[in-house]
Formats: structure tokens, C-alpha cells, sequence
């Protein structure tokens, strides 16, 4: 997958909002007060978060694909000082193989370098354009290797091993989430499931419902209710369920889309 930049992120939520902001402006002036109104809203909410989600989802796959190459970019590392390389000529070496998403990010190092960057600057300059945190925390200590000379493979070995061990910590955390989660999702099926129920077995079989004892409440104003409810526990449940799962609230926003979706729907069919 592609690198997102983040001006590209600003303009596309930047777009996204106004966009949702014209279509709730369009819905205020032609269906305001009619349940035609919340759909339009739902559909704003959608055009608003959809894109800048797709967008977080691929930067987030990009940044994880690139992590998981950096183990075997440093072996090839220690190999090739092994054989007697500089430490610029170890990486311009491991350019010309294949890991993934990381080769792209290597060979404009290794062009840098030759341009007339330092090594140290290149390096430096990659941090800056990968920003992951394996990358922010092992660019430092390239550096000083890099500055006190010597057998630097001993450090590449050692700092191979630990983003190994980190990823595979990551790994079992995300599947340690994973069960809660589904809850997540079991939790809020159960909620439309009891929504419809009580809305198909109580609620329109009355003619309204006593509001704090000075009104009664429609049909039609109790799907409203229960539209909205819906909508907002969707939303939030899916940030839940991304701050757990991939620990940012970003990646949150694809669960959010999906239990929104279907909301909507199982409340278009059987309400």
C-alpha cells in the first residue's frame, strides 16, 4: 500500500467536511423536522468520516509493513559487514533487495547519500519520512553505532532481535484484543436486536408514550430515538474497539463505518 502524506491527509479531511457541512445545509433547508432529515445527517456523517478512515486504514498498513521489514533489513546488515562493508555501503546493498514497503524508503537514502548527504542526514531525513515509532527509536542508536565506529554489527544484531521481540508483543497483544473487541460488535447487534424487538412488540402497538407525564411520544418519534442511539453507539464503540485493537482511536473509524452501515440497514428493514 501506498504512503499517505499528511498534507494529502488535511486536504481530504479538510474536503470531507465540507462536504458532510453541504449536505447538512442542503438537508436543514429542504427536510428539516422530517425523518428524511436524519438520514440526510447520517449520510453527511458518512461522506465526512469515510474517506479520511480509507486513508488512515492504508497509512496504518503502510507504517506496519514497514516495521515488519526492518528485522530483515538489519540482518542483511550484519551479513553484509560481515564481508567487510561500511555501514552506507551495508544499506546501499540492502537497497537492491526486496522488503516490501521499506526498499522505496532505502534506495532514496542510498541516493541521498550519494547527492552529498551525510549518512547521518540521510538517516535522518528517512526518520523523518517513515515516523514510526521502531523507526524513531532505532534511527538514534544507528547513529551513534555509526559514530563510535567499531563492529557496529554488534549493535544491529542485538537491535534486530529487540523489533522482533516488539512486533511479536504486538502481535499476541492484538490477538489478546481481539476477543473483546467482538464483543464490541456482539454488544451492539444485541442492542439492535433488542431495539427491534421492543420496537416491533411494544412500541407500535401503543398510540404514544407519556414523556415525564406532560406529552406522549409517536411511533415515528421513538424510530427517530432509537435512530440516533444507534448511530452514537456505533461511532463510539467503533473508536473503542480501535484504540483497543491497533491502540489509536484513527483506526477506530473503519469499525465505526462498519457497525454504522449496519445499523442503517437492520433499521431500514425491519423498523
Amino acid at each position: 500500500m501506498p504512503k499517505i502524506e499528511k498534507h494529502i491527509k488535511k486536504i481530504v479531511w479538510i474536503a470531507s467536511v465540507l462536504l458532510a457541512a453541504a449536505i447538512i445545509l442542503f438537508a436543514y433547508f429542504m427536510f428539516w423536522g422530517s425523518s428524511t432529515f436524519d438520514e440526510f445527517i447520517f449520510f453527511a456523517f458518512i461522506a465526512g468520516v469515510f474517506p479520511p478512515a480509507v486513508l488512515n486504514y492504508v497509512d496504518y498498513r503502510w507504517r506496519k509493513a514497514i516495521d515488519e521489514h526492518l528485522p530483515d533489513l538489519f540482518r542483511s546488515v550484519v551479513q553484509a559487514q560481515e564481508t567487510g562493508m561500511t555501514l552506507p555501503q551495508a544499506l546501499e546493498e540492502a537497497s537492491k533487495r526486496n522488503y516490501g514497503q521499506l526498499t522505496p524508503e532505502l534506495r532514496k537514502m542510498t541516493a541521498q547519500i550519494s547527492w552529498g548527504l551525510t549518512f547521518e542526514e540521510a538517516l535522518l531525513a528517512f526518520r523523518r519520512r517513515v515516523n514510526t515509532m521502531l523507526v524513531q527509536r532505532t534511527v538514534p542508536l544507528i547513529i551513534e553505532a555509526s559514530r563510535s565506529g567499531g563492529r557496529v554489527e554488534k549493535v544491529f544484531d542485538p537491535l534486530g532481535k529487540f523489533i522482533q521481540t516488539t512486533l511479536l508483543l504486538d502481535k499476541e497483544r492484538r490477538n489478546q484484543t481481539r476477543p473483546y473487541i467482538a464483543i464490541i460488535y456482539v454488544a451492539f447487534f444485541v442492542f439492535l436486536f433488542t431495539v427491534i424487538l421492543l420496537f416491533k412488540s411494544f412500541f407500535v402497538s401503543i398510540e404514544g408514550l407519556p414523556i415525564l407525564g406532560t406529552g406522549v411520544m409517536s411511533p415515528r418519534e421513538m424510530q427517530r430515538i432509537f435512530f440516533h442511539m444507534t448511530l452514537i453507539q456505533a461511532f463510539f464503540g467503533g473508536l473503542v474497539a480501535g484504540k483497543m485493537g491497533e491502540g489509536t482511536i484513527n483506526t477506530g473509524l473503519k469499525h465505526s463505518l462498519i457497525m454504522m452501515f449496519c445499523g442503517y440497514i437492520a433499521l431500514k428493514l425491519f423498523l
